[in-house]
């Protein structure tokens, strides 16, 4: 059976998400990032990071990576579909989500939740919100006459990039600007898989 270890209050909430989605069998482990550098879990995970899946003893770890595995190996012509085209789709919007949505996204969750007050910088709230401007526009662009960012089929790009972008959703992000984007984003964190994620521990 898969295990997984994570929690809902963390990047391990878009795996939960997949996991729902595909509908496979599964034991959740509620670790919170406090506990990944027990001795336990650095046997499973060396870095002392969640998530880490097990499945049947293939270890993964990296929520990404844990994502398109599943995907691939238990979501075959739902969540990854057949193509070796669209799977190269599937990478890019992942990716782009790492790298040109979070970073800004974890700055705004820093400087608007997390940080003391007095560490708080507007300068950098402002910046970020400048810089995910261009890669919003992107996606936007994208989801115009479509619904899904491979066409008709939510796939595992959706869950993905959706996840990433629902760190906008603690701060109350504004995605007003982007109505293709917006009505995308909505329906994707609508669906009843992740839904029931954001009621686990």
């Amino acid at each position: 059976m898969l295990k997984f270890y994570g929690t809902s209050k963390s990047r391990s909430a878009r795996c939960l998400w997949a996991l729902e989605e595909v509908g496979v069998k599964y034991e959740h482990e509620p670790t919170p990032t406090t506990q990944a550098k027990s001795a336990d879990h650095l046997r499973i995970n060396p870095i002392g990071h969640v998530p880490v899946l097990d499945d049947n003893g293939t270890i993964i770890f990296e929520s990404m990576a844990i994502n398109l595995y599943l995907a691939e190996k238990y979501a075959k012509g739902t969540l990854w579909p057949a193509s070796v085209e669209d799977h190269g789709q599937i990478y890019k919007w992942s990716f782009f989500g790492m790298t040109e949505l979070e970073p800004h996204l974890m700055t705004l969750l820093m400087h608007k939740l997390f940080l003391p007050a007095d560490q708080r910088s507007d300068q950098s709230v402002k910046t970020a919100t400048e810089a995910l401007k261009a890669p919003l526009g992107v996606i936007d662009a994208a989801l115009k006459g479509r619904d899904y960012l491979l066409g008709s089929s939510f796939t595992i790009a959706d869950l993905n990039l959706a996840a990433v972008l629902s760190f906008g959703l603690y701060i109350k992000f504004d995605f007003s600007a982007t109505p293709a984007l917006n009505a995308w984003f909505q329906k994707c964190i609508g669906r009843e898989a992740n839904v029931r994620t954001r009621t686990m521990k």
